[in-house]
Parts: structure tokens; sequence; C-alpha cells
């Protein structure tokens, strides 16, 4: 549900939460014991879902535009990313970035063929190959440096340093909180699909 709910305060406590009129938000009738009505937290639920998934839409086509210069894709230079400090292996890199092994499996196919990453044994198990970089993968990922930079920089000046930083502490949170949570199971009772 899109849209119905909260009243957002905007009587200048700069915080940005929903008044006392029976949302329970900020203090109000939370505080006494009162819950929030659940159309609200799904409304919020759903603003959150829709923002992150335009947030992915936005980073993945910045993210091609800064790595089609060294040769990269956006998906490259993210699995190149992952294996920079370690090798890992594919289902290492896949829980990493929250996708699917066999998408990151046929990733790194392609940067072995390319010469951009290269397996090596994994002394922890023999048929989990872990992956890392080559000199050319490492020197291709050093090519986005600086657009890299630069856009950070013109983000922070939109954003300003510390509502950049909040940003980054509420996404974390939010996938942590997202991580602890069982899956949600579907109308039968069972686990959705």
């Amino acid at each position: 549900m899109i849209g119905g709910g909260a009243v957002m305060d905007g009587g200048g406590s700069g915080n940005g939460s929903a008044s006392a009129a029976g949302t329970g938000f900020g203090g109000g009738p939370a505080a006494a014991g009162i819950l929030p009505d659940p159309a609200i937290r799904q409304d919020l639920l759903s603003r959150t879902a829709l923002g992150v998934f335009r947030l992915n839409g936005q980073f993945l086509s910045l993210s091609d535009e800064l790595a089609r210069p060294a040769g990269l894709t956006a998906a490259w230079w993210q699995v190149l990313g992952a294996v920079l400090r370690e090798p890992l292996p594919v289902a290492g890199i896949a829980r990493t970035m929250g996708i699917t092994r066999q998408s990151v499996q046929r990733i790194a196919d392609l940067l072995v063929e390319k010469d951009l990453a290269e397996y090596v044994p994994n002394p922890a198990h023999r048929r989990a190959k872990l992956l890392r970089p080559t000199d050319e993968g490492r020197s291709a990922v050093d090519r986005i440096g600086p657009g890299h930079a630069a856009m950070a920089a013109r983000l922070a000046a939109e954003l300003g340093d510390s509502a950049f930083a909040d940003t980054v502490r509420v996404l974390e949170r939010l996938a942590e909180a997202l991580d602890t949570l069982p899956h949600p199971e579907g109308p039968t009772g069972t686990p959705a699909a």
C-alpha cells in the first residue's frame, strides 16, 4: 500500500517523525504501549523497497558508466571488487553480494576467460576453487578509481558528508535487519518461493 497513512510532522522538530495522531512514531502512542497501525508499517516497507529498487537501478547504471572506460561492466566490477582483498569461493562472493551462486559463477568464468581473474586451489575445500583478480583485473579496477572518486565527491557535495555517512549506516542497518528475519511465509503458512 503506497500513499496512505502517516501524517509527517512539519512542526520544526527536524526529525521527520510522524505526528502523534495515532501513528505510534516518535513519542506519542508507541511510548504508551500502543502499536502503530499495521497499514502504516506496510506502507513504510513498500516505500523502502521501492526506494531501494530505484537506487539499485541508479547504481547499476552509474556503475556501468564508471566501469565502461576500464573495459568492465558493473557486474564484472562487482565480482572483481569482492575478491580484491582476498580470494573467495564463488559461493562466498554470492553470499557477500546477495545474489545467486549461478550468477556469480557465470561472471567469474567470463572474468577468467578474459584474463581478469583466475581460479586458484582452495586449501579449505578441494572442489570449491578460489577466485582472485589477475594483475590485469586489478589494473582495470584501478582505472575506475578517478571516476569513482569524482562521483563520491559530487554525491558528498549534494548530501553533505554527515548525511552521506548517515545514509550508509541506515542502509547497512537495514541489510543487517533483513538478514536476521526468517523468510516470509506464503498464504498457506509455508515459506514463500
